[in-house]
């Protein structure tokens, strides 16, 4: 029979760091008994079963509930988008306008050289502007140009019209009408119809 000095001669022999890492297992097992806090908090309760068995059963009640609404897809969808967009094009169209208007700057006013016509888009004093003038936009003269054949074309269809019409007009006077609408006919279909005729006519026999 061992006394109390031998007990805890026994105890005091074990490392302090062994006892150490006991305690912290035991307090993380205590810890992790999932089950075991769950019944506790009520989350799970314990139910009989016909077969006199214990059985755990979740208990989905309290404010623990997933509440139904619409969808945000749609909307989510529409800030990713814009989002995509605003960082693709904001962004990059911003930082190319600080760098021009910081490094390049306006142009200033000179002396055309003896000889040299300048261009259009050479008349603007932002380098944007010039850019946008030179290879977007049209310029004057082009805008000038491209009315004067508009109005040029519906000239030609206003004419082409008032003689359609004129000639109309004659044919109704003199009902002459075989010229205007006579259907030129093409000598190549003639050939082939006569051709095709003349073979019938030599497999019947008939001359």
């Amino acid at each position: 029979m061992t006394t109390g000095k031998e007990r805890l001669g026994r105890r005091s022999s074990i490392p302090p760091k062994f006892v150490l890492i006991a305690n912290l297992l035991r307090a993380f097992a205590s810890k992790v008994n999932l089950p075991k806090n769950a019944i506790n908090q009520g989350i799970l309760v314990l139910r009989s079963n016909p077969n006199n068995a214990l059985q755990v059963v979740r208990q989905m009640s309290e404010h623990r509930t997933m509440h139904i609404k619409p969808s945000r897809w749609s909307w989510n969808r529409f800030k990713d988008f814009m989002h995509f967009y605003i960082m693709l094009g904001a962004i990059p169209a911003a930082l190319v306008i600080t760098y021009i208007n910081l490094f390049i700057g306006p142009a200033r006013l000179a002396e055309i050289p003896e000889g040299y016509v300048p261009e259009a888009h050479e008349y603007f004093p932002h380098p944007i502007t010039r850019w946008l003038t030179k290879h977007v936009h049209k310029s004057y003269q082009q805008e000038y140009e491209l009315m004067c054949h508009h109005i040029y074309e519906i000239e030609y269809e206003q004419k082409l019209r008032q003689a359609e019409n004129r000639i109309k007009r004659k044919m109704a006077e003199k009902q002459d009408t075989q010229a205007y609408y006579y259907q030129p006919v093409s000598s190549r279909y003639e050939r082939s119809i006569r051709d095709n005729a003349q073979a019938d006519l030599e497999i019947s026999g008939s001359v």
